[in-house]
C-alpha cells in the first residue's frame, strides 16, 4: 500500500466523494483505511469507565484504500504516489505529477 497513517487524502467515490481528512489507521492485509471524518458509523455501547453514559456513538469505519488517493497540500490536487531509490539507497516515495519526494 502506497498509503501511510498520516497522510492526507482525498475520497474519490462512495458516499463521502470529495471529502478530505487524515488516515488515522492503515490495514494492509485487508487494503483497508480509516480516514477521519469519513464513512461515520453509529456504534451501539455500554456504560464503561471510558464512557460512563454510554448509548449511541459515531466512529469512523473503514473505506477500501483504493477509493482514496494521496492529496497534496502544498499544490492543492490529488497525485498518484510512486518509489524511487535515491543514491545513498534510500527508497523514498515521490509525488508522480510533480517528482517531488513526499515526507
Amino acid at each position: 500500500m502506497k498509503i501511510r497513517k498520516g497522510d492526507t487524502v482525498k475520497v474519490v467515490s462512495g458516499n463521502d466523494k470529495g471529502k478530505v481528512g487524515k488516515v488515522l489507521k492503515v490495514f494492509p492485509d485487508k487494503n483497508r483505511v480509516i480516514i477521519e471524518g469519513v464513512n461515520l458509523i453509529k456504534k451501539h455501547s455500554r456504560p464503561n469507565p471510558k464512557n460512563r453514559k454510554g448509548g449511541i456513538v459515531e466512529k469512523e469505519g473503514t473505506i477500501n484504500a483504493s477509493n482514496a488517493i494521496f492529496f497534496d497540500a502544498r499544490s492543492n490536487t490529488v497525485a498518484r504516489l510512486g518509489h524511487r531509490i535515491l543514491s545513498d539507497g534510500k527508497k523514498v516515495r515521490i509525488n508522480k505529477k510533480t517528482g517531488e519526494i513526499i515526507e
